[in-house]
C-alpha cells in the first residue's frame, strides 16, 4: 500500500519537525534511532485520529489535490486486495468519489 520509499520520505519529514527528539534520539544506535522515530510517528498519528498511513500521505503530499488522489489509490488498492468492488468499498468506507 504505502511504498517503503514514501514511508521513509514521511518519517524523515516528522523527524525534521522535532528537532528535540532528533537530540532525544542521538545517543542510540541507528537501528534504535528508527524505532523510536516510527514509534513516535505511529503515536502522533494516532493522537490526530488517523491511521499510520494517512499521516504518511499527508507529509508527502505537495497539494491537497495530491493528497486525495494518493488517498484513493491507497484505497483502490486496499479494495482490490480485499476482493471488493469499488462501489461497495467506497458505501462501506464512507468514500465519495469526486469527479475529476
Amino acid at each position: 500500500m504505502i511504498s517503503p520509499e514514501r514511508q521513509a520520505i514521511a518519517l524523515q519529514r516528522y523527524l525534521q519537525a522535532h528537532p528535540q527528539m532528533r537530540e532525544e534520539i542521538a545517543a542510540l544506535s541507528e537501528h534504535e534511532q528508527a524505532q523510536q522515530v516510527l514509534w513516535a510517528f505511529e503515536d502522533a498519528a494516532q493522537e490526530q485520529g488517523l491511521e499510520p498511513w494517512e499521516l504518511t500521505l499527508q507529509l508527502i503530499a505537495e497539494s491537497p489535490g495530491e493528497l486525495a488522489a494518493m488517498r484513493l489509490e491507497v484505497h483502490r488498492e486496499a479494495a482490490e486486495a480485499l476482493g471488493m468492488e469499488w462501489e461497495e468499498y467506497c458505501a462501506f468506507n464512507d468514500i465519495i468519489e469526486e469527479a475529476p
